[in-house]
């Protein structure tokens, strides 16, 4: 197949790149080699290309600067998303697109399953949320993938974050009572991999939970990245109104991960494990030659 990513220099499109398998043809493209706001531009790169499929990675995600540039967000977040699924009606190519525990309003009490109303509580949320419907509505085949809490070796991530923190301050303040899991962008990149070869071009319109195991807070978070990553950096547990934010956090957004499980057969890591590896990684100063 011929396969367009898009925001391939972002987290998970950095990892897309690593595992990218031969018996495919990648086309992997960001803001400065295709505007996927632009209709024409778009439709020609699908047609001079063949596009069989396209992973689309491209996301405006500063979640409190969206409060402050709401056209943008939607722009990108929601307009992009209707353009490549029109676009991939057009060709009967197959849309991946990725979305957000933020699409949940994060009153729960239990895992959010893959089919539970959606009440965002932001903008970033209500664009994303938006995408997923205009996807939805435009009769292409498409595999929407919900994740959460994303991290890796490169770009800016709250592992990063914490892992600088604990080299230049003694003692922090972390958030204690939001509630998620989160996600090695290797392991959702893996994951992906898989959706794409289960379906090809076969009809497909599904909607799917993907994170690691298990589920956590930001401060459960940040100590085991202290512990992990030998810092000597005390962790303090705060609450949500003791940190305000311009964008309101979902207090719980665990999702459900039973539907991904059944459907391709994978085992998700336990979260723990993943973040072991990643710091591995950038310990090791792997990444640097993707930055």
């Amino acid at each position: 197949m011929n396969i367009l990513v898009t925001g391939c220099k972002g987290q998970l499109g950095t990892e897309l790149q690593k595992i990218a398998s031969e018996e495919h043809h990648w086309l992997f493209t960001d803001v400065d080699t295709l505007d996927i706001c632009n209709k024409e531009a778009v439709e020609q790169c699908f047609a001079g290309h063949q596009i069989d499929a396209c992973i689309n990675c491209a996301v405006y995600n500063a979640v409190d600067k969206a409060e402050d540039e709401p056209e943008l967000a939607e722009r990108i977040n929601a307009y992009a998303p209707q353009v490549l699924a029109e676009t991939c009606l057009k060709h009967n190519a197959l849309l991946i697109h990725i979305s957000t525990d933020y699409v949940f309003g994060g009153d729960a009490d239990k895992p959010y399953q893959v089919d539970d109303p959606i009440n965002p509580q932001s903008v970033y949320g209500s664009t994303k949320a938006e995408g997923e419907r205009l996807i939805q509505e435009s009769g292409c085949n498409y595999m929407i993938v919900r994740t959460a809490w994303l991290y890796s070796a490169v770009g800016k991530n709250f592992v990063k974050t914490m892992l600088m923190l604990g080299d230049t301050k003694d003692e922090i303040n972390v958030v204690a009572d939001q509630k998620g899991c989160p996600t090695w962008a290797h392991d959702l990149a893996v994951a992906l991999m898989t959706l794409l070869n289960k379906n090809g071009k076969n009809d497909v319109h599904e909607t799917f939970h993907f994170t690691n195991e298990g589920q956590i807070t930001w401060y459960d978070f940040a100590t085991a990245i202290m512990e992990i990553g030998r810092k000597h950096c005390k962790v303090n547990p705060i609450t949500t109104e003791q940190y305000p934010t311009k964008a309101k956090r979902p207090a719980y957004s665990v999702l459900d991960l039973s539907k991904i499980k059944e459907y391709t057969g994978i085992e998700i890591p336990y979260w723990r494990d993943s973040l072991i590896k990643c710091i591995e990684e950038i310990n090791s100063g792997l990444h640097r030659s993707s930055q």
